[in-house]
């Protein structure tokens, strides 16, 4: 075999193992051929080549996915070193000529993504339009790497160690209701009120629900409370806990970034404004990726842009007032 034809063929080999690889980490025909943006007859036609070239069986088929042999397993781990510098070494080529460009693979949670992200992005791709962006909505904590997302927004207390973590603002529970339910059933002077009121709330166990409560600014004799709550309604979205408080179904607790627009205009007012409800939600927005040497300039962009837009803070401007 000549000198070309043996340099086609070992090109053609590191498509397959590259192949291979994706079909490892997707773990299904399916979405390995979703992965790789082509058809599920083309991927296993691929992978059945290279098991012929190979002489023997590199994957295990079930009705539902596939695992690979010890041979194939072996095959893909002596590879993924060799692929992933490949595609660092591209990408800092690609990140050196020039603006942000490519696509961008975000994934982040339904309320925060519905109601704050997705209205920020179209400035974001006006500034930089050679992105593209593919967002996910999803509340399941996805892993970035088997998934293949680029960032994911995390509203939580405690990044992943071996994650790089941007700080992107914070953020803070609050009690609301809406003026109609205040009226109805009256407004709470102190935290042990809320123990006869219909208290919407997020379902963290099957432990009866509390919500704990610390002052604001040190007051004399008040220091943090615990209250034990009931409500008709508990919900696993505060989008769905903040409708059900627009209802004047009761008070509801809330992420910030969900009561935010309802508060600025008026049909929600906040409950106890001098108390901070604690333990519920996370007081910090992250955008996290998995640690790497390289960052993508698309990335870097995207999280200097939101810290810039999120700065200002969900809560400012907003008239806090119960009336």
């Amino acid at each position: 075999m000549n000198e070309p034809k043996i340099h086609e063929r070992h090109q053609e080999l590191w498509g397959h193992f590259h192949w291979l690889g994706v079909l490892a980490q997707q773990g299904s025909y399916t979405a390995a051929a979703a992965r790789l943006g082509v058809s599920k007859a083309a991927v296993s036609q691929r992978i059945a080549e290279l098991e012929r070239m190979a002489g023997v069986a590199l994957v295990q088929r079930t009705t539902r996915s596939v695992r690979l042999t010890e041979a194939g397993q072996r095959l893909v781990d002596d590879t993924r070193a060799s692929f992933e510098h490949i595609a660092q070494c591209f990408a800092q080529v690609r990140d050196a000529a020039g603006a942000p460009r490519g696509l961008l693979r975000v994934t982040a949670p339904v309320a925060f993504a519905r109601q704050q992200l997705v209205p920020h992005l179209a400035g974001f791709l006006r500034q930089y339009p050679e992105v593209r962006l593919e967002l996910n909505l999803s509340d399941h904590l996805s892993s970035l790497a088997t998934e293949g997302f680029d960032l994911a927004i995390r509203h939580t207390a405690n990044p992943p160690d071996t994650h790089v973590a941007w700080t992107l603002c914070a953020t803070r529970s609050v009690l609301v209701a809406s003026r109609a339910y205040l009226r109805r059933q009256g407004t709470p002077q102190a935290p042990a009120d809320l123990a006869r009121h219909n208290c919407l709330h997020y379902p963290r166990s099957q432990d009866t629900p509390a919500w704990t409560l610390e002052p604001l600014r040190p007051q004399a004799g008040a220091d943090r409370v615990t209250v034990q709550v009931s409500g008709s309604l508990a919900a696993n979205n505060s989008e769905a806990l903040r409708d059900a408080a627009l209802g004047g179904l009761g008070i509801a607790l809330l992420p910030d970034f969900s009561a935010q627009a309802s508060l600025l205009a008026g049909k929600l007012v906040q409950v106890l404004p001098a108390w901070k409800p604690v333990g519920a939600f996370a007081e910090q927005l992250y955008a996290i990726r998995p640690y790497s040497a390289h960052v993508p300039r698309a990335v870097t962009a995207l999280v200097a842009y939101l810290r810039e837009a999120l700065a200002p803070g969900f809560f400012d401007g907003i008239n806090t007032k119960t009336e």
